[in-house]
């Protein structure tokens, strides 16, 4: 005696993209930006707002930080009197220690300014 044969099942396989095919953007946003449309100024005032915010933060840091010298030999007069290498403190932390601060500064802001700027190169050209 055979034994009665299972009905056989079928398998759906299907693919996650859809049937349609992704039609590429009309004007890729380098062409909106050089055009200056609507959505280029989008773009572009997005790359004015980082840049400012980052010039700003760091200015406001760097300026507090070299205006609080002044304001620290006032509130605590016994730092003026202090003497590092035969020289008065407050000229070796005015003379010397501001202008690597600065440096710092300036090398961190080029930094963070070209790393936005490769990031809106990848945002347009992903676009």
């Amino acid at each position: 005696m055979t034994t009665p044969e299972k009905p056989t099942q079928r398998v759906v396989v299907t693919s996650p993209r859809t049937r349609a095919p992704r039609v590429p953007r009309p004007y890729p946003a380098s062409r909106e930006i050089d055009e200056q449309s609507e959505l280029g100024a989008v773009y572009m005032r997005s790359l004015i707002r980082t840049q400012r915010r980052l010039g700003l933060l760091l200015c406001a840091v760097v300026c507090g930080s070299v205006a609080a010298l002044p304001l620290v030999f006032t509130l605590v007069p016994s730092v003026t009197s202090q003497r590092l290498l035969g020289l008065p403190l407050p000229w070796l932390l005015l003379g010397v220690l501001v202008f690597p601060v600065l440096v710092l500064a300036g090398w961190f802001y080029v930094r963070q300014a070209e790393r936005g700027e490769r990031e809106f190169a990848e945002l347009v050209e992903r676009s």
